[in-house]
């Protein structure tokens, strides 16, 4: 079957989970973009080759975060292993109301300023040695764990950026020191981390779906049969985004997969009545 009845389906739930969350009324949207690379078998899978003798396919994926616990998929491409994240991002990037997150893999000069220039908002993470010329340092509050926020210019001078960016050096949780590189410069050098420890809800999100909604393993051999499967799976996640809305409940999305499989053969009323957390009688 043509994996665009399915994607299709997707973007209808996606469409439903917008309608239903307020997503329009949001004042900047958080947008999480990365990819997971899923495995096969190169004898049967010659199609998906990318090195001597691995094969495999990449999602490369958009999530909308709204809120610890509460997020989704918004937009998907299939392609093979092989395909870098950073040609990815010119299909990812297409709304000027949010702001973008993603890691270090789609570091690309050139695009930071095109998306600067176009009018959008980004934030990722610079690496360490990467040639920066300090313009100004801004002010850090009391009692911070921001080590430095610093308008800067970054590349070399055959290879730099045309616009000013903000480069905010902080401590992980485990101590190690991160470079986060954006283009806004309206919020707190707090509320710019905070974002950025956002962007781990997508690896999250990847864990999940492998875990859970059996992608790890394939039944079918062919593109059109792989790219199902992971689109069938991105709709049983959306089913379950819509059953927590529709149920206002605050269960996780694991805790009402696992509902449903306890309660596959019973009347619908006795999932509903575990997710929304009632007594059955």
């Amino acid at each position: 079957m043509n994996p665009d009845l399915f994607q299709k389906l997707f973007l209808d739930l996606v469409g439903q989970i917008h309608a239903k969350t307020h997503y329009t009324k949001l004042v900047m949207p958080l947008k999480i973009i990365d990819s997971s690379t899923l495995p096969l078998n190169l004898t049967n899978h010659k199609w998906a080759k990318f090195r001597k003798t691995k094969a495999g396919v990449k999602l490369h994926l958009r999530l909308v975060f709204m809120e610890k616990g509460r997020y989704y998929p918004e937009k998907a491409v299939m392609t093979t292993a092989k395909e870098h994240d950073r040609g990815q991002l010119e299909i990812m990037v297409d709304d000027k109301e949010c702001m973008y997150v993603f890691d270090r893999g789609y570091l690309d000069y050139e695009r930071f300023d095109r998306m600067t220039d176009d009018g959008y908002f980004f934030l990722s993470r610079l690496r360490k040695n990467a040639v920066i010329r300090e313009v100004y340092n801004f002010k850090l509050p009391e009692n911070t764990a921001v080590l430095t926020d610093q308008m800067v210019l970054i590349g070399t001078t055959q290879n730099r950026a045309e616009n000013y960016f903000r480069l905010i050096k902080v401590l992980d949780s485990k101590g190690n020191e991160l470079h986060l590189i954006t283009n806004r410069f309206d919020l707190s050098a707090e509320e710019i981390s905070e974002m950025y420890k956002s962007r781990w809800t997508i690896e999250l999100f990847f864990k999940w779906i492998k875990q859970h909604l059996n992608i790890k393993k394939f039944y079918g051999q062919s593109e059109w049969a792989i790219q199902n499967q992971v689109f069938l799976a991105l709709i049983v996640f959306c089913l379950h985004v819509l059953a927590q809305i529709e149920t206002k409940s605050k269960r996780k999305t694991l805790q009402i997969s696992r509902y449903l499989r306890v309660s596959l053969w019973k009347p619908a009323r006795i999932w509903l009545r575990k997710i929304e957390g009632k007594t059955i009688p």
